[in-house]
């Protein structure tokens, strides 16, 4: 299933287009710092399989007030770069592939 176009902010890596977003609010076990912080992406154009990045930090509007991650541009970039040397092939339809992060999460 194709990601929503509201909400969604768009990316170009490697001269390929993406379409990455945030949910809006935690859920329930994101809200309770449970579960961590996560991102989904897909192709713009035509999307096939969904790659679901799990980052090591909280999401920073937790309701515990524990320090929680911004997730910027490049580390969605890095990201998708990560999912596809992993083996995602978002031009396929398939199966939500799911990756942890691997990276500097400073935001720097």
């Amino acid at each position: 299933m194709a990601m929503m176009k509201k909400g969604s902010r768009l990316i170009v890596v490697g001269e390929v287009e993406y379409r990455w977003s945030i949910r809006c609010k935690p859920s329930y076990a994101q809200g309770l710092c449970e579960s961590p912080l996560t991102a989904a992406s897909e192709l713009a154009e035509s999307p096939g399989a969904t790659l679901i990045v799990s980052f090591p930090a909280p999401r920073p509007d937790n309701w515990l007030g524990e320090n929680g991650m911004t997730v910027t541009p490049q580390h969605i970039a890095s990201s998708i770069a990560q999912g596809l040397q992993a083996g995602w092939k978002p031009e396929q339809p398939g199966s939500t592939q799911y990756l942890q992060f691997v990276g500097d999460t400073s935001g720097a």
